[in-house]
């Protein structure tokens, strides 16, 4: 797939606009790693391959475990979630899907049961904007970044 950009400096422009809501939520309080868990869950979903580089990569260089990424999009299925992480990951999925327009009552309650009213919008907000990044970057053909994962050492 080759690339939508013919004019970098109008995809720079788009990006200037979403900039500030990244530099917000870095400073929310909310956990950095959460934060690019469902940033990599929400883009499993919309199938935007330049994210899914990306928070991969982040996830790997803050020192995630690789078994849990490689099980993100089967997170029920394995018990490597704690409660806030597996709160966060049902509401990204649901307000990424809006299945029948709406978030899912039980959804919202499990989620606000563990984190405050801020932390709710934070968390809201954060999978509003890597939607929004999700949907420029595939609209555009954006081509992911490589990168190596260094394998463990195995000396003994």
């Amino acid at each position: 797939m080759t690339t939508r950009i013919t004019s970098p400096a109008a995809f720079r422009q788009m990006q200037q606009q979403v900039l500030p809501l990244e530099r917000y939520l870095t400073t929310s309080g909310l956990d950095t790693n959460l934060l690019h868990l469902i940033k990599l869950r929400a883009s499993q979903i919309n199938g935007c391959a330049y994210c899914l580089s990306m928070h991969t990569r982040d996830l790997l260089q803050a020192g995630e475990r690789i078994d849990r990424i490689a099980v993100l999009p089967a997170w029920r299925e394995a018990g490597w979630f704690t409660a806030e992480e597996r709160a966060a990951l049902a509401f990204t999925e649901a307000v990424t899907t809006l299945a029948g327009q709406q978030v899912p009552e039980e959804v919202f309650a499990a989620a606000s049961a563990l984190f405050n009213d801020q932390q709710m919008a934070d968390l809201t907000l954060a999978i509003a904007t890597i939607n929004v990044w999700n949907r420029l970057c595939i609209t555009w053909h954006v081509e992911p970044d490589a990168f190596a994962i260094q394998p463990p050492d195995r000396t003994e």
